[in-house]
């Protein structure tokens, strides 16, 4: 377990968010490759549709965050009726902080982009929990039940 690194990065609607303004509370801080893309939607679609059961549970928020522009970030939000904070992370700094920027080879030419990983962190800010490479479909149905575990622990 490990301090989840800090962050102060702007929302779909241009406003601010810091680790801190999740201080007390446990936060679902998912990290995703491209607005608007197939495996994208189902995962967001899906912590869209399980975010009041995810809210009882110690009053957990969720995040995510992409590099994509805080004007992309708010066509999905309003797009797919997404519930929840979506992150805007243009200098992938966020994303490199919480080792979710990949190098990866398309069409034979190295590219940088974000991996799909997310994290639980407890309301002391600690990383408690982590999913690399997550599988956009049932991710959210897995947090569920970790969270359920992670809060009987503490």
């Amino acid at each position: 377990m490990k301090k989840a690194p800090g962050f102060n990065l702007p929302d779909q609607n241009g406003r601010a968010h810091s680790l801190k303004d999740y201080a007390g509370k446990w936060l679902v801080l998912y990290f995703y490759p491209k607005d608007d893309t197939p495996g994208c939607t189902k995962e967001a679609c899906s912590f869209r549709d399980e975010r009041e059961v995810i809210a009882q549970l110690g009053s957990a928020e969720i995040v995510g965050v992409s590099k994509d522009s805080v004007a992309s970030h708010k066509k999905f939000v309003d797009k797919y009726h997404l519930n929840f904070t979506v992150l805007s992370d243009e200098s992938s700094k966020t994303i490199k902080d919480y080792g979710s920027l990949r190098e990866k080879t398309l069409f034979g030419k190295k590219v940088v982009g974000t991996a799909r990983n997310t994290f639980i962190i407890n309301p002391g800010g600690v990383i408690v929990k982590e999913y690399l490479g997550v599988s956009p479909i049932g991710h959210a149905k897995q947090i569920i039940d970790d969270l359920k575990i992670l809060q009987k622990s503490v």
